[in-house]
């Protein structure tokens, strides 16, 4: 790997812009693009700035033949903590196990009230009584709850000796970081194709509705209760999609440091962001819990989730620029 490879790698790898490599090199954004493109070099002082300002070894950035990260100690990663490659490979085989049961954990959540609909229709229309439909429709409801909460618990115990991975800075041994390369690059079809069919599955979701509102009126309300029941399915499906997805794809992310868990991201901004991102979805919980239990309008409280999805990035952004401005 070349130098200019080695400025791309570990700019990323911090999450930085070009052009806020710059400014803590003190140098213009073209002359970063030309060292990355391998047009310019950079002088020496520059080189043992990027050694300081990366955490890396000047033989690193210099010599092409070294292709692992060699860090150093420095002021802000003076707290290294270094992951074996069987540890890697234990993270990664956990994540695989437990990503399905929080998926399915997640989808039992979203379906749980699928049975108090369908009954409760049935209980209008004077099939059944309506303490029948209630009594029969809280219990799958609750049911469904408390195994969803069984299998959060057991799969959280179970991923508990690596949370460290989320705030502290780590230092992977030799060749794990080929290893994480090479298995992101074989997962990533598998990964986007998982993705956009959740994405897809709960755009679509809508359909039943918008067919049962089309239906006679005699049997429109029958319809669309029954309509209501598919678009939770649909959608605990899609979610289920969507988690079964991340999961893996955000543990290869932690070990290598990228994204959301970027060296900039970790210490004290990364618990800080933890508990605002813990805080947000557990709002968005009871304010979809409380609107749909207090209106019964399940067939309108599900919009909740995509909303949720799209504010919160959003807000991460906007506290992000507002911490830096400060």
């Amino acid at each position: 790997m070349i130098l200019a490879d080695k400025i791309i790698d570990l700019r990323k790898k911090n999450g930085w812009s070009q052009e806020e490599l710059a400014e803590k090199l003190n140098v213009t954004r073209q002359s970063i693009s030309k060292w990355e493109g391998a047009q310019s070099t950079p002088d020496l002082n520059k080189i043992l700035a990027m050694s300081q300002l990366f955490g890396v070894s000047t033989d690193y950035l210099l010599k092409d033949e070294q292709g692992e990260v060699e860090y150093i100690a420095t002021e802000e990663q003076s707290a290294v903590r270094k992951v074996s490659m069987e540890e890697a490979n234990a993270y990664l085989n956990v994540t695989k196990r437990v990503s399905k049961w929080i998926a399915l954990g997640v989808a039992l959540c979203i379906a749980s009230p699928i049975c108090l609909i369908l009954l409760a229709g049935q209980a209008d229309a004077g099939h059944i009584s309506e303490g029948f439909a209630v009594g029969i429709g809280m219990l799958v409801l609750l049911v469904m709850v408390a195994a969803a909460v069984a299998l959060f618990i057991s799969s959280g115990m179970k991923r508990k000796p690596y949370e460290y991975l989320e705030s502290e800075i780590i230092e992977t041994a030799y060749g794990v970081s080929g290893m994480l390369r090479e298995k992101q690059e074989s997962y990533r079809s598998t990964y986007v194709r998982r993705l956009v069919l959740g994405i897809c599955l709960c755009i679509l979701s809508v359909v039943p509705l918008m067919m049962a509102a089309m239906m006679h009126y005699t049997s429109a309300n029958m319809m669309a209760i029954i309509g209501v029941g598919v678009l939770l399915f649909v959608v605990a499906i899609g979610v289920f999609l969507i988690i079964l997805a991340a999961m893996p794809w955000s543990a290869m992310q932690k070990l290598l440091e990228e994204g959301d868990y970027a060296r900039q991201n970790k210490g004290e901004k990364g618990k800080r962001n933890s508990a605002i991102s813990s805080a947000y979805w557990l709002t968005a919980v009871a304010v979809f819990l409380c609107w749909s239990f207090v209106t019964n309008a399940w067939d309108r409280t599900w919009i909740v989730w995509p909303i949720a999805g799209v504010l919160y990035p959003a807000l991460m952004g906007i506290l992000g620029a507002f911490k830096k401005e400060n």
